[in-house]
């Protein structure tokens, strides 16, 4: 019998032995399989016997509708390498059996076009992106001047329909700073995947979307590269000092930082001067945008605020005409 019909009786007999491979069409024009461990990890592995097989390594087409052409033209490169290790045996099965390990053993594929991105946009010479494939995390190590971010993200098997995982390792901001980013990263995760409460009858029907890149743009152009060059509306002195050991983690210290609604950072004496501090008609206005600003320290209405000063005004002139009547 033909070498290549006993490989093809053979692929007939053992493919179904493969799990999450299914053979589709098996014939000397071509041998086709489609491989999938996750709706977003899937594709479809075509083989071509060139004129002199087994002695030439068997012609390898990927093909996905979910994974990346850059990572399937790279991949295919690997295989064809694979595949010269082969000459002379059967080839086919070996390779379908070396496809379906590299998408196990690599679950970061599903997110292969963001990681370029991330790498290619976001990153600075300082900053650091390292991949774990075998705990599927993606660790960012950021750096803007003496301050840094180190954060671990963690990419599920059903992404991107499920969202990524938002871990803070280490970070020398102000400690009250933790909590927030993780919050905000987790809620821009979430977003991408889950439809917003409120709806519209002109709402599109909602599609999740993958979440790697959007949480990673916050972490690194929002919070590390904006927090540490941020200005105090006020006083427009450097919000963090220079060196991070001089953070005040005390809220009444002067110094301690503040940050308000419209996402911008004051020096908490700045702020609650600017606060108590009359115009106060229609809410006090954040200097850098214009802003109403909103913060759980300050609440009280302008008319309480106004009144507040106003006492305290009238206070202060009595004190000073005691002072002058005594002098």
């Amino acid at each position: 019998m033909d070498p290549i019909q006993k490989e093809l009786e053979l692929i007939r007999a053992k493919a179904k032995d493969i799990n999450g491979v299914e053979l589709v069409a098996c014939v000397a024009a071509m041998v086709r399989f489609k491989i999938k461990k996750t709706t977003h990890k899937s594709l479809d592995a075509c083989f071509l016997f060139p004129d002199n097989y087994p002695h030439e390594p068997i012609v390898i087409e990927l093909k996905s509708k979910v994974l990346a052409d850059r990572l399937l033209y790279g991949l295919s490169q690997i295989c064809e390498d694979e595949a010269k290790k082969l000459l002379g045996q059967r080839q086919i099965l070996p390779m379908v059996e070396f496809i379906n390990k590299f998408i196990a053993e690599n679950p970061l594929c599903v997110c292969s076009d963001e990681i370029s991105r991330i790498k290619r946009d976001l990153m600075t010479k300082d900053d650091e992106i390292k991949l774990k494939q075998k705990t599927s995390q993606v660790i960012l190590k950021l750096k803007e001047g003496a301050y840094y971010l180190n954060a671990k993200l963690t990419i599920p098997d059903e992404y991107p329909e499920v969202q990524v995982g938002v871990e803070i390792k280490d970070q020398n901001l102000p400690e009250t700073f933790r909590i927030h980013i993780v919050m905000q990263a987790v809620e821009i995760a979430r977003r991408c995947v889950q439809p917003p409460m409120k709806k519209t009858p002109k709402d599109a029907p909602f599609k999740p979307k993958p979440s790697l890149g959007p949480v990673c743009e916050y972490l690194v152009k929002e919070v590390i590269h904006t927090f540490p060059k941020e200005i105090c509306p006020c006083c427009r002195e450097p919000c963090l000092p220079e060196n991070p050991t001089n953070i005040s983690n005390e809220p009444s210290d002067s110094r301690f930082i503040e940050r308000v609604y419209c996402k911008h950072l004051f020096h908490h004496g700045c702020l609650d001067t600017y606060m108590k501090t009359p115009p106060f008609t229609g809410g006090k206005k954040c200097p850098a945008c214009g802003n109403r600003i909103y913060h759980e320290k300050w609440k009280i209405t302008p008319e309480l605020a106004e009144a507040r000063w106003a006492h305290k005004e009238a206070r202060r002139r009595e004190l000073s005409e005691v002072v002058d009547f005594l002098e």
